[in-house]
Parts: C-alpha cells; sequence; structure tokens
C-alpha cells in the first residue's frame, strides 16, 4: 500500500531557492511507495504554520513531518529586519523563543486531535557553517526547542537534522565564512542565476564556499539529501 506523506514547513519545503528534499525523499523509494504533499511556504514562522493547516488536516496523510522554525531562529539574531518580516507575514507579535515554542506546540496540538497521522518534528538544518556562531548556536537553540515539544507530545517523533548536519559539517571542515544574513535582493540573484542563466544550485553553493547551503539557509544537494536521509531513517511505510 501507498504511503501518504504530508511535509510541512517554510522556504525549504517549497523549495524555490533550496533543492527538493521532497523528490529525493520519493527518490528513496519504489514507485508507489510513498506520495508526498507539499505544504511548503516562503518566510513563514511557526505561527504562519499554525494558521494554515485546514488543507492538511481536510484530507489527512499516513505520515507528517514538520520541518518549521528557521526563521524563528533568524529573527533572533543580530541584523535580522524583524519589523518588515513581521508586516510582510503579518505576525500579530514579535518573534521570540516562547511563542514559537506555543506556535510549534499548537499545530502539533491540532494535528494530533484532528488526524490519525503519525508525526515527526525535525529540528533545525545548521544556520551557516561556523559551529560557534551566533546563527548556528540560534538553530541549535530552537532546534533544542523542537525537541522539549515532542517531548511534551507523546505522540510526537523528534527526527534529529541538526545533529545530522552537525556531524557531516565537522567531517567536511569547512572553512570559516562568516554567516550573512540574506537580503531580498541576494534570494532574486539566486533565482536568476537558477532559472534563467542555468546554474544549479550545487555551482552557487560551491562558488561560494559553503558545504550544506547555498546562502547559509538554504539548502543545496548535500544538505537537502540530510534532511531526506533523517526522514527516511524514521520513516513508518504499510505493508501492501
Amino acid at each position: 500500500m501507498t504511503t501518504r506523506v504530508a511535509c510541512l514547513g517554510d522556504s525549504l519545503t517549497r523549495a524555490q531557492l533550496s533543492v527538493d528534499y521532497l523528490d529525493l525523499l520519493e527518490r528513496r523509494h519504489p514507485p508507489g511507495d510513498v506520495r508526498i504533499a507539499r505544504f511548503g511556504a516562503n518566510g513563514d514562522f511557526a505561527h504562519n504554520l499554525s494558521r494554515r493547516l485546514d488543507a492538511v488536516v481536510a484530507d489527512p496523510p499516513d505520515v507528517i513531518t514538520v520541518l518549521i522554525g528557521t526563521n524563528d531562529a533568524r529573527a533572533s539574531l543580530d541584523g535580522y529586519p524583524v519589523e518588515r518580516a513581521m508586516k510582510r507575514k503579518q505576525l500579530p507579535e514579535r518573534p521570540s523563543a516562547d511563542w514559537f515554542q506555543q506556535c510549534l506546540g499548537a499545530v502539533v496540538e491540532r494535528l494530533r486531535t484532528e488526524t490519525d497521522a503519525t508525526i515527526g518534528l525535525l529540528s533545525l538544518p545548521v544556520l551557516g557553517q561556523q559551529l560557534d556562531g551566533a546563527a548556528a548556536q540560534a538553530s541549535l537553540a530552537y532546534s533544542r526547542m523542537i525537541a522539549e515539544v515532542a517531548t511534551t507530545n507523546k505522540a510526537t517523533t523528534y527526527l534529529p537534522l541538526h545533529e545530522r548536519q552537525i556531524e557531516e559539517l565537522r567531517q567536511a571542515d569547512p572553512p570559516p565564512i562568516p554567516y550573512r544574513e540574506p537580503t531580498p535582493a541576494a534570494g532574486i540573484g539566486v533565482l536568476v542565476r537558477h532559472a534563467v542563466l542555468r546554474r544549479s544550485l550545487d555551482t552557487i553553493s560551491r562558488r561560494r564556499g559553503l558545504v550544506l547551503t547555498t546562502d547559509h539557509i538554504h539548502q543545496n544537494s548535500r544538505g537537502a539529501a540530510l534532511v531526506a536521509e533523517v526522514i527516511d531513517n524514521w520513516l513508518p511505510t504499510r505493508s501492501a
């Protein structure tokens, strides 16, 4: 039987600026083994995700993965345009760690009570590649919050993506390139290079000296493959 999987998240799941981990996940299975639905929205915070679950619960899948919190973590960093993000994403309050946990808990609670799906919460991809830098430490801190939410809600499983990417970065021993918060213009530039100039996202990241990402946030093939791997190592499938 086919296992229906819904992947919830932000731009990493939307996969316009990232290599598509949903596609990589599907390729890890024989044809017809899994059917994956995408519920990703660029720039989403946990609050935004909590407001757009109707489509998920209206046709409940067998499995739900949630990869959210990168933008919440970014908002804790100096230099992040919080006011602009609040206006663009219509946030009712300023992003904070407590609010993130509340919103993620609300996501889990609704999915748990209104579906019978098996739910996996992924920790965050590493922000940047300087593991002792503020960005990477923010993604670690928010990943620990995700683990706490998963522990509190017994019906969910914590999927250790952050830990897997830390392991990969330590093995790669990448150059100490400082984290830079991408601007909207930089995002458009990546889209132009990728869609118009036909440069692969991996080429873009390689030219920038980045191991897992194109811009310290969005995943290249190596980073996206780790997302697919962590999900697939946990993914419960249905027997025919």
